[in-house]
């Protein structure tokens, strides 16, 4: 079944500037999604019609067989959106920011509370759901959007930039857990700068340039058209008596650099190490792959 189709969808702004041109992409349910694309390229301006925030000029955004040209309200209520930006009232208490959300969607009081706690619960932050929201970390703010996002069970899940600014560890568990969400049935479209957060979690992806998809795949099948990319390898193992193996460079005791194939998955990188007893902290991107081959696509 098709979760989000778009067809033609153009955004022509008031300065006579084209956001979108004749824009068409289709995504089946259940898919977890990366949708790709440098600043201005058309990405936030695709998800901020599809989730109802900005005005389209002319074409057709149907959620699950609903079209948004004759049922706006409807597929409100099944998108779920994780903006980039924190939106919510910093004086309001983040249990209250979350049971207001469910509000808008006519949830009663008493239901929202249970999922407000369920949430919380997941996103770690049950011991601060009495805690003005302004004196949360950034890392914090951040979880209560995706809570917030989640409140009325949406069906997809839009993510925007979702793990900024998160440390390794809570970026890890706020995969984890998305990763859970979309074994459940919720799609999951995502967009984001980090390599390793695409590969790891999406199945298919789209690259917007200039308004248009210029190429759909599976995510597979778009890497194995990558060239090969060095990262640098942050670890919390001391790398002080470490010996060369299989490619890999010490640069400091705490970091390693290595070239991962157009085949390899960085997670591969992952286990290998950790078969060393040597333990991962953060991989960074010398070369992004999938950007490398985004200029490369863009540039045709």
């Amino acid at each position: 079944m098709t979760a989000l189709k778009i067809t033609n969808l153009t955004k022509v702004y008031n300065n006579k500037f084209k956001a979108l041109n004749s824009l068409n992409l289709e995504i089946n349910s259940g898919d977890f999604f990366a949708l790709l694309g440098s600043n201005g390229a058309g990405k936030t301006t695709t998800i901020n019609i599809i989730a109802g925030l900005l005005v389209k000029t002319s074409g057709e955004v149907a959620v699950f067989g609903v079209n948004q040209n004759t049922d706006e309200n409807a597929v409100k209520r099944l998108i779920g959106l994780m903006p980039q930006e924190f939106n919510f009232n910093p004086f309001e208490p983040v249990e209250e920011i979350l049971i207001n959300q469910a509000g808008y969607y006519g949830i009663e009081r008493s239901v929202a509370k249970k999922t407000a706690e369920y949430l919380l619960k997941e996103m770690q932050l049950w011991d601060k759901r009495q805690n003005m929201a302004k004196t949360l970390s950034g890392g914090m703010k951040r979880r209560l959007m995706l809570a917030r996002a989640l409140m009325h069970q949406p069906k997809i899940l839009i993510l925007d930039e979702p793990t900024a600014g998160v440390d390794v560890e809570i970026r890890r568990h706020l995969w984890n857990f998305l990763q859970k969400l979309n074994k459940s049935g919720t799609t999951i479209i995502l967009t984001t700068h980090y390599l390793e957060e695409a590969e790891q979690l999406c199945k298919n992806i789209a690259i917007i340039d200039k308004g248009e998809v210029i190429i759909t795949s599976s995510m597979k099948d778009l890497l194995n058209k990558a060239d090969n990319t060095s990262v640098n390898i942050e670890t919390t193992t001391i790398l002080q008596d470490f010996d060369a193996f299989d490619g890999f460079t010490k640069i400091d005791d705490y970091t390693l650099q290595t070239t991962i194939s157009k085949k390899q998955n960085i997670s591969d990188i992952v286990l290998k190490l950790q078969a060393k007893k040597i333990f991962v902290k953060n991989i960074s991107n010398l070369e992004n792959r999938l950007e490398n081959l985004f200029v490369k696509l863009t540039k045709k």
